[in-house]
């Protein structure tokens, strides 16, 4: 007996299968597509950005620090709603052991040092200047930093050699110690205060553009070649106009992502220059000088080591994935991989993959099988006179 080969054999209809391949991968680009129709460039940002739920809650954490140490014990003229100050000095209350448990708060919260002043006060006043140092920071290294990459991007020449060899120069010195130098030799010109955190947050900043510069002219020199440049440049515009006006906007989303990590270096340098003596000085604090005024009861009272040290983690974990989450939003190449959903994905690309080309081969098969079967029956008719549906011819009649 003869066997008809098997319908839906993908393996001898390569064309049709590969067509099926196509067009399901042609179906998820325009539903990645839809997804993003009809909407502007900020509104696909936040759109992404509010996917990644680790981003959104370091957004949350971060508002609430900064929101409970700048209303706490108040800033400036500004009062706050605590009752104890930074520098005042008070009773020394079971030992100075924290007060907060699961259901008060107590006096003292974070517990006392030695002197009797307020552990939580004094917090909250050094995260107020680790902040104001990371602002400014951030602020002289975006400028800076910005110009100077795209300046040398732009032009080429002479320029970028000069920018490039300043920006080497800078770069191999190395950071923490050239801060400490300068640092210390600012403050002795700078009154106690405010006024001193700033000066201190300007020098780190004046020497931490370097890497950002280096990124923004990469990128610069990417765009520079793009047709809507050539354009602006035919229709008059002036250098100035499409740096600022055309080029920087399009590399915007190097430039957060990069300035949203600087931030959290910042917050590490602070906290290493105030621990080793060349940040803030007395008498303020900032969590780095925090862990190093009551680095000699670490054994004996380690709650002055654990709050500080909370906050400064908070900082910067917050910070570094507000950066992972915005890198995500303007890059959609760095999507989050999820292992499941890509599962799903692929099995039912490769269904559907299958349907068609299992529709597309039943036709050639049933061809096939048409003319297998009727090859046979012919056969059969040749050999034993049989007809079209297999019966055999009985005697013949007489006339």
């Amino acid at each position: 007996m003869t066997q008809t080969p098997p319908a839906g054999n993908a393996d001898q209809n390569p064309s049709e299968h590969e067509d099926a391949v196509a067009k399901v991968a042609d179906e998820g680009v325009d539903g990645l597509a839809r997804e993003t129709e009809g909407l502007s460039q900020g509104q696909i940002v936040r759109k992404r950005f509010m996917h990644n739920t680790a981003a959104v809650i370091s957004v949350v954490v971060f508002v609430l620090v900064v929101l409970l140490a700048f209303s706490s014990i108040g800033f400036g003229p500004i009062p706050g709603w605590w009752k104890w100050g930074h520098t005042q000095i008070g009773s020394v209350v079971d030992g100075g052991r924290p007060t907060m448990g699961l259901t008060q708060i107590g006096e003292h919260p974070f517990g006392q040092d030695n002197l009797g002043r307020d552990l939580f006060a004094m917090t909250m006043r050094g995260t107020q200047m680790t902040i104001l140092v990371m602002v400014m920071v951030g602020l002289f290294t975006g400028i800076i930093g910005v110009v100077i990459g795209a300046v040398s991007g732009y032009f080429r020449g002479w320029i970028e050699a000069f920018l490039m060899r300043l920006t080497d120069v800078i770069i191999i010195i190395p950071l923490l110690i050239l801060a400490a130098v300068l640092g210390k030799m600012a403050m002795s010109y700078v009154e106690p205060g405010v006024g001193r955190v700033i000066a201190l947050g300007v020098l780190i900043g004046l020497f931490a553009w370097t890497g950002l510069a280096r990124l923004v002219r990469a990128e610069i020199l990417s765009l520079r070649e793009r047709e809507f440049v050539d354009a602006a440049r035919l229709a008059g515009a002036s250098d100035r106009r499409i740096i600022f006006k055309h080029i920087l906007p399009n590399s915007i989303g190097v430039i957060t992502v990069n300035l949203t990590l600087l931030l959290a270096a910042a917050v590490l340098i602070e906290t290493a220059l105030s621990y080793l003596g060349f940040g803030v000085q007395a008498p303020d604090w900032s969590l780095g000088r925090l862990i190093s005024a009551n680095q000699q009861a670490f054994t004996t009272r380690p709650w002055l080591f654990w709050f500080p040290g909370l906050f400064i983690i908070l900082l910067c974990l917050s910070i570094n994935f507000i950066g992972d989450g915005l890198r995500d939003a303007f890059d959609p190449r760095q999507k989050k991989f999820n292992p499941k959903k890509a599962k799903e994905t692929s099995e039912h690309m490769l269904d559907e993959t299958d349907l068609v080309a299992v529709g597309a081969g039943a036709g050639a098969s049933k061809s096939v099988d048409t003319s297998t079967r009727g090859r046979v029956l012919g056969d059969d008719v040749a050999r034993d006179g049989a007809d079209d549906e297999g019966n055999r011819p009985g005697p013949s009649k007489p006339a």
